[in-house]
């Protein structure tokens, strides 16, 4: 079975977040991630990692404005200072928590300048961060209307555009699913390209058990490809979150 990591974002919510580093540890986990860690203590938050003996895989770029405003900026023409001046931001918070990836988002946005722009961000974040790991990931229009990268082929695309090599795809079942109805297939296309996946059910982007994505044949699919990163829970619990981790046995 793939090494299991929780997002701390969405589960575990019935416990204020510095409580759900424990939580996670308990229930079986051994790695998370947080989103959008920017309100908390940086230290604080490495604290718990420490004590829980918990690897810190992801986080998101940009930090602020992130309930109900923008979903990035790294494709959206017009906001490279912004996007600069939050990916500095996000990089002082990485001293402190030591994630093993940041995921750049791209924002939404129609323009046709969007790839070049997104290109050049991407370019400059590579240079400017060399010691540090990348993602993209396409995002379904479904739960991000507008989102510019909604594509897998057009991610694999700008990866080789950048071809930088501390920038990797991050491999998304639940949205792969939406996208392109084939997480298997969409896999094997760009397996050789994910650094980090992450997983859902569908529909309802619930627990990853039952529903529409088979799950085990995921898992013994990421086994036998021989993938080594970790798989991050994702997912919006149907309850309190340690009910629902059956599918985590």
């Amino acid at each position: 079975m793939p090494a299991f990591a929780a997002n701390l974002t969405l589960l575990f919510t019935e416990l204020p977040l510095m409580e759900r580093f424990a939580a996670a540890k308990a229930a079986g986990f051994e790695a998370v991630e947080v989103l959008f860690p920017y309100d908390e203590s940086a230290q604080e938050m490495r604290d718990q990692l420490v004590v829980n003996g918990l690897t810190f895989v992801l986080m998101n770029t940009p930090p602020p404005n992130w309930t109900g405003g923008d979903r990035g900026f790294a494709a959206v023409p017009g906001a490279e200072a912004r996007f600069r001046k939050d990916f500095d931001r996000c990089l002082r918070f990485a001293e402190v928590l030591k994630p093993q990836q940041i995921h750049v988002m791209a924002g939404v946005t129609d323009d046709p300048a969007a790839r070049a722009t997104f290109v050049a961000n991407l370019k400059w974040a590579c240079a400017h961060a060399p010691q540090r790991r990348l993602t993209i990931e396409p995002i379904n229009r479904i739960d991000m209307p507008g989102y510019w990268l909604a594509d897998f082929d057009l991610a694999a695309e700008i990866l080789d555009e950048v071809a930088a090599p501390n920038l990797a795809l991050q491999f998304d079942a639940y949205h792969a699913h939406r996208i392109t109805g084939d997480v298997t297939g969409t896999w094997a296309r760009h397996r050789h390209r994910a650094a980090h996946v992450q997983i859902a059910g569908f529909p309802g982007r619930h627990e990853p058990s039952g529903g529409e994505i088979d799950y085990p044949a995921f898992f013994a699919r990421l086994d036998t490809d021989g993938y080594r990163g970790w798989v991050s829970a994702e997912y919006n619990p149907k309850g309190e979150t340690a009910a629902g981790l059956g599918w985590l046995g």
